[in-house]
């Protein structure tokens, strides 16, 4: 059977939208797709980008940037949650677009966006030849525009105004989450799963190679006391019921774990365990009659890929709680 996904053949604009607080929507169109990745733009004394969207996106970011007004040397700080192409993918296109931005990153992923090359090789692998149409390729960086964040680091966005950043694993050991001081905003990254406006949907995010069950948890848990106003999800858009959302994050990641578990103790290959996780889940999202979404929600976070995801840590943790055969 052939996955390579059906890309759109038209890339209509998407004008950003502004959620308040000096903070504007940008929809950056991975792969042609509308409402699958967000980027953000706070729009204060030293603005900033929260996620560049993929590589090919990049020049519409900037064209989206120059209408809200942000020039070429108006940007201050290019931060991105984590590394991942659909997250950082543009960072270097962005940081040479704007020279006095400084890219900000988690100190585990600063030295991917210095030489993407590991980090290009290990995406070609999982996503092969769709690799180019659907991100791109990200370009270097200069280490010395590079400022790394570590756990309780701040962004300063001027006049009083932070982004409050802390370690946010489970979806990616480089993954950070960050709060707004002033609008309470936080930006979620792929922590909490990805979000489906026009259904309410809320699926978890569970890839390889980092995915770990109790890192994510303890990731959501560190979220809800930061107790914010609202809830910005790359994958996509803003949430305002904030506690009952973390809430679902949680209950969608035990679910998916223990219906992998239970597959690998039946022993399902991995498309056996990926069509059962798609039947008992089905009930779950109100995709059905939706194929467009569904395709679309595929492409961005595929069930196999989470699947394969939740398997490997599995598979670690036997190797972790097995008993010592010597």
């Amino acid at each position: 059977m052939d996955d390579t996904p059906d890309f759109p053949s038209e890339d209509p604009r998407t004008d950003p939208v502004d959620l308040g607080n000096d903070v504007w929507l940008i929809d950056t169109k991975m792969g042609g797709y509308s409402g699958i990745t967000a980027g953000y733009l706070i729009r204060g004394e030293r603005p900033a980008l929260v996620e560049t969207g993929a590589a090919k996106s990049a020049g519409e970011v900037v064209r989206t940037l120059a209408e809200l007004g942000i020039g070429t040397n108006d940007l201050a700080a290019i931060v991105v949650t984590h590394i991942h192409l659909d997250h950082a993918g543009g960072v270097g296109d962005l940081a040479a677009a704007f020279p006095n931005a400084d890219v900000v990153v988690h100190e585990a992923g600063a030295r991917h966006l210095v030489d993407p090359s590991r980090l290009m090789a290990s995406a070609a692998t999982v996503f092969g030849d769709v690799l180019e149409e659907l991100f791109g390729q990200l370009r270097p960086t200069d280490a010395q525009r590079i400022r790394v964040l570590r756990d309780g680091d701040n962004v300063d966005l001027g006049g009083g105004r932070l982004l409050h950043s802390f370690d946010s694993p489970g979806h990616a050991r480089h993954h950070v989450g960050l709060l707004d001081s002033q609008s309470g905003d936080l930006y979620t990254g792929d922590a909490a799963g990805v979000w489906t406006p026009e259904t309410g949907d809320l699926r978890p995010s569970t890839p390889p190679p980092d995915f770990d069950l109790s890192a994510a948890l303890g990731s959501l848990e560190r979220m809800r006391e930061r107790h914010a106003t609202r809830l910005l999800f790359s994958h996509f858009g803003p949430v305002t019921d904030v506690d009952q959302t973390l809430d679902r994050s949680v209950e969608e990641l035990r679910l998916w774990v223990e219906l992998v578990r239970e597959a690998r103790l039946d022993g399902l290959d991995l498309d056996h365990a990926v069509m059962r996780v798609r039947e008992r889940t089905a009930e779950r999202y109100a995709l059905r009659g939706m194929p467009e979404i569904e395709h679309k929600i595929e492409v961005l976070s595929s069930t196999e890929a989470n699947v394969v995801g939740i398997r490997r840590w599995l598979d670690a943790q036997s190797l972790v709680d097995a008993p010592d055969s010597r």
